[in-house]
């Protein structure tokens, strides 16, 4: 006599479709079953498979981004190179997924496609388009000057990175701008930093905030006050040579700068004036005629 099959007898027979397959057969059609139906995962992102043409896709994507619904259209992008990394759709929908993640404020998505798009592609037209959603999706998390400015150097080199490989590009007008920016905005949090530490009479990691804004910032509006501060701390500490070397610097480039007149003044009470000396770290780095080296 037969026994009567369930539901869960049925269910059995049918979960056991590969039965008498050889293992290695086995293995790899369970492993496509991982990616079939609800989704996989792609990096750390669902992935929907879908056996819609990959035109069909970047269609249906554009159509997303056209009615600003750009977090949904990045997913559309990203599944054209995910179902379809072949095809002539490809290339382009990892660059627009990154363009509508950085639409979309997911800044950190928007920098991993872009550099997906750069690793795989980074010889091509659009480049620095890439390169350019990378500077931006930091740039605009860029703080004040008082708060943490990992963003910041990572917007700069992002920035610098575009200029050197991409220096005709139509974004380097605003990269150059930018990087002004953000230069200036390091040496504001350097110099945040430095007048703290001058308050609290810590005058040797004052010296190594203001140093940094003179070696490495001497563009920005900041040199000016960050010269004067090195003649307050160095005076302080009692290293009178330096002190008249940076009171020097500063009014050789400068002769008109408040800031010129406050370290003028602080040596003048002690009888002393600015002069430049050999072998300081300042005169070697504003080499000869005054001037940045």
């Amino acid at each position: 006599m037969s026994t009567p099959v369930g539901p869960q007898g049925a269910l059995g027979r049918r979960s056991a479709p590969w039965r008498g397959l050889p293992a290695s057969v086995v293995a790899v059609l369970f492993a496509a079953s991982l990616l079939a139906g609800c989704g996989s995962l792609w990096g750390e992102k669902e992935v929907i498979e879908t056996n819609d043409p990959p035109d069909v896709i970047y269609r249906k994507a554009e159509g997303l981004a056209t009615r600003g619904k750009y977090g949904d259209a990045a997913k559309q992008y990203e599944d054209v190179d995910i179902n379809h990394p072949y095809s002539q759709e490809a290339r382009r929908a990892i660059l627009m997924a990154a363009y509508s993640y950085y639409k979309a404020g997911k800044y950190d998505d928007a920098i991993s496609a872009a550099d997906r798009y750069l690793t795989l592609h980074p010889g091509t037209q659009e480049a620095d388009l890439a390169q350019n959603i990378i500077g931006m999706s930091y740039y605009d998390r860029v703080l004040d000057p008082r708060r943490d400015q990992t963003n910041a150097r990572k917007a700069l080199a992002a920035y610098d990175t575009l200029l050197q490989r991409y220096p005709q590009s139509r974004y380097a007008a605003e990269a150059r701008n930018r990087t002004r920016i953000m230069r200036d905005l390091l040496a504001a949090n350097e110099m945040v930093i430095g007048r703290y530490y001058l308050r609290h009479n810590n005058f040797l990691a004052a010296i190594n905030r203001f140093r940094s804004v003179v070696t490495d910032y001497q563009t920005t509006e900041q040199v000016e006050e960050a010269l004067m501060r090195l003649t307050e701390a160095y005076m302080a500490l009692g290293i009178v040579n330096e002190a008249q070397t940076a009171a020097a610097v500063l009014g050789h480039n400068f002769p008109d700068s408040k800031w010129y007149s406050h370290a003028y003044g602080l040596l003048g009470k002690v009888g002393l004036q600015p002069q430049e000396h050999e072998g300081s770290w300042i005169t070697e780095t504003w080499k000869g005629d005054g001037k940045p080296a």
